[in-house]
């Protein structure tokens, strides 16, 4: 995020990484990294449907009716959301956000207040399962090994949550000043994950052990919805009757805001990859209120993929989806990071100092490579459990299947384009530029009037 943060903002452009790939590396990367991003949306696109056909069979009302009803009913929920609705988009995204930051808020603070006895039981748990049966479990192997094993396993998960949060520099190009508001959303992403996520695997890890039965069972049968969420479980190991069904409420919306969100990107992603040339030229139909709808139809063709759960279970069929997503996002952040790389070398060439920039993120360029390291081997060894007897093909595919798709699009542009990587010296810096530098001089200056403007400035 820093690496991309730097090139957003010397010179914010709709569509960002796909155009720095182009611009600073060679045109079958941004080609490749185009269609990547469309690919990764319509396949979360998918995931998030089956999530949330899954989420419904939480209640019992919902236990005898076909799963294909539920998948049908959100898809033409969500495409028709994205066609007739889409004035209100922002307005929507904005509502179903608030709703996920209040619940994790509040679930942090429930969570400390259980952990210190807050709760009906009034049992200080503190961190006693941390001790028995231990903070970390097993998997594969034994010891040492199958704790290292079990860690690695959760990488693939912890890169599906955490994809998504390249788009703040997605949107540069269409931000209000962008030069001051994308380094400070940069900044932010690091606060987030630490209070959203390492503070909620916190919670969860200490208020519930990793071999509770309850947990164990449900993910065993494949429960539906929260009913295999260690946050009810707690709750209900609490004595608490009331939250489950409220986080799940929670969660269903999430993940059909997610729906309707990936359908936007995904469609406006393909839209872009037609006016760079790189898709059919009959994508840039328009309706009149400006809604792409050859390009959301094609998205939302792909849903249809999620019917699949119908036959083989929804949990196999979200993991499916999870695996191919998650190495879509992996290649995405090597492609910036590969990006930044040549960036930082074409500052270097044609005598730019990173002392002048706008955002000049820190330890550079060795923190590039270093994540591009760290990502690259997650992509190599995500599906190793694959390999384990007996061999799985099913995993094996799903875990690999996106590496050949990402390499046949960039060789199959360079061959067809005769495409050749750029010397940093060549490096385009400053097409456009100009124009944004004299943008810059027209932003009104925020200055707080109060604590409370203060406060609300540091946060939006």
């Amino acid at each position: 995020m820093q690496s991309l943060g730097e090139m957003a903002t010397w010179l914010p452009l709709p569509g960002a990484i796909p155009q720095f790939c182009a611009r600073y590396v060679d045109g079958a990367l941004g080609f490749a990294v185009g269609w990547n991003n469309w690919y990764s949306s319509a396949i979360t696109l998918c995931a998030e449907i089956s999530a949330a056909s899954v989420v419904i069979q939480f209640w019992q009302g919902a236990v005898g009716i076909n799963i294909a009803a539920w998948i049908s009913i959100i898809i033409i929920v969500v495409v028709c959301l994205n066609i007739f609705a889409v004035a209100i988009y922002g307005e929507a995204e904005f509502i179903f956000a608030s709703v996920k930051i209040v619940t994790i808020v509040g679930l942090l603070i429930m969570a400390l207040c259980l952990d210190l006895g807050g709760g009906p039981t009034h049992d200080r748990i503190g961190f006693r399962y941390w001790k028995n049966p231990g903070a970390m479990k097993e998997y594969i192997g034994t010891g040492d090994t199958g704790r290292f094993l079990g860690l690695f396993s959760t990488l693939v998960n912890a890169a599906f949550s955490y994809g998504g949060v390249e788009m703040v520099a997605v949107a540069a190009g269409e931000a209000e000043n962008p030069r001051k508001n994308i380094p400070k959303a940069v900044r932010r992403v690091f606060w987030r994950i630490l209070f959203f996520y390492v503070l909620g695997a916190l919670a969860v890890g200490v208020l519930v052990p990793y071999d509770d039965p309850n947990l164990l069972s449900a993910q065993k049968a494949g429960a539906a919805g929260a009913a295999r969420s260690p946050w009810v479980i707690a709750i209900y190991r609490a004595g608490v009757p009331v939250l489950p069904s409220i986080i799940n409420a929670v969660i269903l919306t999430s993940a059909s805001s997610s729906a309707n969100a990936f359908l936007y990107t995904g469609s406006r992603y393909l839209y872009a990859l037609a006016q760079n040339g790189q898709a059919p030229r009959f994508l840039l139909k328009c309706s009149k209120a400006g809604v792409p709808y050859w390009c959301v139809g094609i998205t939302a063709s792909i849903s249809l993929l999620t019917y699949m759960s119908c036959s083989t279970g929804a949990n196999v069929v979200f993991e499916w989806f999870q695996n191919l997503t998650t190495i879509a996002g992996l290649f995405t952040w090597c492609s910036i990071c590969i990006a930044y790389v040549q960036f930082h070398k074409a500052l270097k060439a044609q005598g730019i100092d990173r002392n002048t920039l706008v955002f000049k993120s820190p330890f550079q360029p060795y923190t590039a490579w270093a994540s591009f390291t760290f990502f690259a081997m997650i992509i190599i060894f995500n599906g190793f459990y694959a390999f384990c007897t007996p061999f799985s093909v099913d995993n094996f595919v799903t875990s690999y299947v996106g590496i050949p798709i990402f390499f046949v699009l960039f060789f199959a542009w360079k061959l067809i384009k005769r495409t050749k990587f750029i010397n940093p010296v060549d490096v385009d810096l400053h097409t456009g530029k100009a124009a944004l530098d004299a943008a810059d001089l027209h932003w009104p200056v925020q200055v707080p009037r109060n604590i409370f403007e203060r406060v609300w400035f540091w946060i939006a």
